[in-house]
């Protein structure tokens, strides 16, 4: 297994995004605490990152949900395999995710959080994809926002690999080369 990847974002322009990121949310959040919601597995590299740069109080629970299985394509049929372990009822909440394209996964999730009663919902991505969107999801906070290209690296995975990768990289699978 030999895929080739180029890198698309760097490490250090991850980590500045990042920062500034931080800086706006807490800007936003200012006097409040927020409660982050991380979408697994993916979202956790994002979300570890993203709250070390909160100057607000800051708590975290993990949901995990899936479409894609083992395909690079996302199929539609949302599957929630890890709920929250607490109620999100009266808190703000900042759903955190590592990549927003069809827009089909998020916008179930947030209609499920929605159901909750948080005080507040909005949704942070490390990376965007618009030109995919087929669902309208209304994203809050983009990192970057990037072309209909297969990404892995920061967390995100191709069958399980490459997301400790310290960048953000485009894969050429091998039977694509």
């Amino acid at each position: 297994m030999s895929d080739k990847i180029c890198v698309l974002i760097t490490e250090e322009e991850l980590e500045n995004r990042i920062c500034e990121l931080g800086k706006e949310i807490s800007e936003h959040y200012q006097g409040e605490s927020v409660h982050l919601v991380s979408v697994l597995k993916g979202g956790v590299f994002f979300t570890c990152e993203l709250a070390k740069r909160l100057t607000i109080p800051v708590s975290i629970d993990f949901m995990s949900v899936s479409s894609y299985g083992n395909d690079t394509k996302s199929s539609g049929v949302v599957k929630v395999i890890k709920d929250l372990d607490e109620s999100i009822e009266g808190k703000n909440v900042l759903v955190v995710e590592d990549i927003v394209d069809s827009g089909r996964t998020l916008s179930y999730l947030l209609e499920n959080l929605k159901s909750r009663k948080p005080k507040s919902l909005r949704l942070c991505t490390l990376l965007d994809k618009p030109e995919r969107r087929v669902t309208d999801v209304q994203v809050d906070y983009t990192g970057f926002e990037i072309p209909d290209k297969f990404v892995v690296g920061y967390g995100l995975d191709y069958m399980q690999r490459y997301r400790n990768l310290p960048y953000v990289g485009v894969v050429m699978l091998e039977d694509e080369a």
